[in-house]
């Protein structure tokens, strides 16, 4: 066998099945070696940023690694955005970046770049195998660094001669087809002492009539985590809080409510203002998405007391659960949502308000929510907390354009999952590829896009940054001349879509999207 092809067997003895691709040429042997192995299945996306978001979204929601295939340093800076949000929700992921040959290098090709300076700031791990030899073990490497707790991402550069080069290696060594599948890692265990500790001062602030609030994050916003923070709540009196920007978030029906500390800066220190005792549980205590004349960068007082229970490295259901025991709150009731049937507004011109209610109200049981809505979503948002339970999966380092394909990785995880995308139509354009994946894949994505023609999001940062703005500015957030005919741009990759204008329009395309076994787009025009 070649060098690629036991980098393929590699991958797939650990448990990866599935590779999100767009190869180019110095990739074509790890691309047949795909076609040789049996066992993995690669889906396609039409740019790279459809790749990455994919495999964000599939890593998410399945619970192990996913593998990219990208093309030299040029494809991989294509992926760059996504990877940046994948990093931020801690997501595991393996990047195989093509590479030149290496005696090709010297010659300084046209595609020729520093793929190791492009994946450093994205990556918690880089290596480029010299022989073809090293690459069934670098491949393994790859897929237990990035599944180190709680998630990471590892590239690994694969030089073209390293993936034709022959290897003299036994298929039995490497494992043939056979799956050994490497676990991915949990947290650091929290001491007894930080977990004594902590009661002690939760006890205390009870004592002295502190307002307190938990701040859940990561692994901490499943049903579980949620469930073990509410008993902690209930014993001394905090309120539980959501980060803003949430990888998985449990919600709906038989879940713990939660709030979730909103993006507005002004909303946020409010929300935070009252609390004198802070608790961060795999979150960072809060700061505002942008710096603003005259206003903080921390959102909570400053004169609260922040407190860590948990970092991101550490196993934070396991401290949750000590903790409750220490407090002996672990026979304590949590208090779970009930589901609660909205009433809907009479017929009119659509509203993102009314989008909100309709959507909560017809919400498949254990659906998947993608929220890249950005300003128009956030009925959904306040709606879906009483809605049928489900999973809802944010955007967390903020670089639009991951929405739709993150949909994409969700629903190839999730077969027999509805997903129901909330995507903004400025964002959409910046991945609009996905759809083509989703209608070549046959996945059942309902789509709905809050058509307003423009950056609504920046018009309320450009107020709150006090910049003087005129008719120049305010033309750069405007999707119009012309205005985006998303029905054309959705059948034209093979996806079925309709445009409502109207509440009852709505309602109705709603119901049939959800019904629907396949992909789907709802172009919602509101104001």
């Amino acid at each position: 066998m070649n060098g690629a092809e036991s980098l393929v067997r590699s991958l797939i003895q650990q448990g990866i099945d599935v590779c999100f691709a767009n190869p180019g040429t110095s990739e074509m042997h790890f691309v047949a070696a795909l076609d040789r192995v049996s066992g993995m299945r690669c889906v396609l996306g039409l740019h790279e940023t459809i790749v990455t978001g994919a495999a964000d979204g599939y890593a998410r929601m399945v619970g192990k690694r996913a593998v990219t295939l990208l093309h030299t340093g040029p494809g991989l800076a294509n992926g760059l955005s996504n990877l940046h949000n994948a990093r931020k929700a801690r997501t595991p992921i393996v990047n195989v970046v093509g590479e030149h040959a290496l005696h090709h290098i010297k010659f300084d090709a046209p595609l020729t770049s520093d793929i190791q300076g492009i994946a450093e700031p994205v990556s918690h791990w880089v290596k480029t195998p010299a022989t073809a030899t090293e690459l069934a073990a670098a491949g393994a490497e790859a897929v237990d660094q990035a599944g180190r707790h709680p998630g990471q991402i590892a590239t690994l550069i694969l030089p073209a001669n390293t993936a034709w080069d022959k290897v003299n290696i036994d298929n039995d060594k490497i494992g043939g087809n056979k799956k050994t599948v490497s676990k991915r890692t949990t947290g650091t265990t929290v001491s007894d002492a930080t977990i004594n500790a902590m009661a002690d001062e939760l006890t205390s602030a009870v004592s002295n009539d502190d307002p307190i609030c938990i701040i859940l994050g990561g692994h901490c916003l499943r049903a579980e985590a949620l469930e073990l923070a509410d008993k902690i709540a209930q014993r001394c009196n905090a309120t539980l809080l959501a980060e803003t920007f949430k990888a998985r978030f449990q919600k709906g029906e038989g879940r713990v409510p939660v709030t979730e500390i909103p993006y507005p800066i002004d909303a946020a220190i409010q929300l935070l203002a009252p609390f004198k005792r802070i608790v961060s549980v795999c979150a960072k205590p809060p700061v505002g998405f942008f710096a603003y004349p005259d206003k903080p960068s921390k959102l909570y007082p400053e004169d609260a007391h922040i407190h860590q229970l948990a970092d991101i490295h550490d196993d934070g259901v396991q401290a949750l659960r000590a903790l409750a025991n220490a407090m002996d709150a672990q026979d304590i009731e949590p208090r779970l949502q009930s589901r609660v049937k909205h009433d809907e507004p009479a017929d009119g011109p659509l509203t993102a308000d009314a989008i909100g209610v309709i959507t909560a109200n017809q919400l498949p049981e254990d659906a998947i929510v993608i929220d890249e809505a950005i300003t128009s979503g956030r009925a959904c948002t306040e709606f879906t907390r009483s809605a049928a339970r489900h999973d809802w999966l944010e955007i967390c380092g903020g670089s639009i354009g991951g929405g739709m394909p993150t949909a994409v990785g969700a629903a190839i995880a999730c077969p027999d999952r509805k997903v129901v995308s909330l995507q903004a139509d400025g964002s959409a354009m910046y991945s609009v590829q996905a759809l083509w994946t989703q209608a070549r894949e046959k996945l059942d994505i309902t789509t709905i896009l809050f058509a307003n023609s423009s950056y609504a999001i920046l018009k309320h940062e450009l107020d709150n940054v006090q910049a003087q703005s005129g008719r120049v500015a305010l033309d750069m957030m405007e999707l119009d001349r012309p205005t985006l005919d998303w029905l054309a741009l959705a059948k034209g990759m093979g996806v079925d879509a309709i445009r409502v204008t109207s509440i009852d329009e709505f309602r109705i395309a709603l119901a049939r999207g959800l019904a629907l076994n396949g992909p789907c787009l709802i172009e919602a025009v509101i104001p």
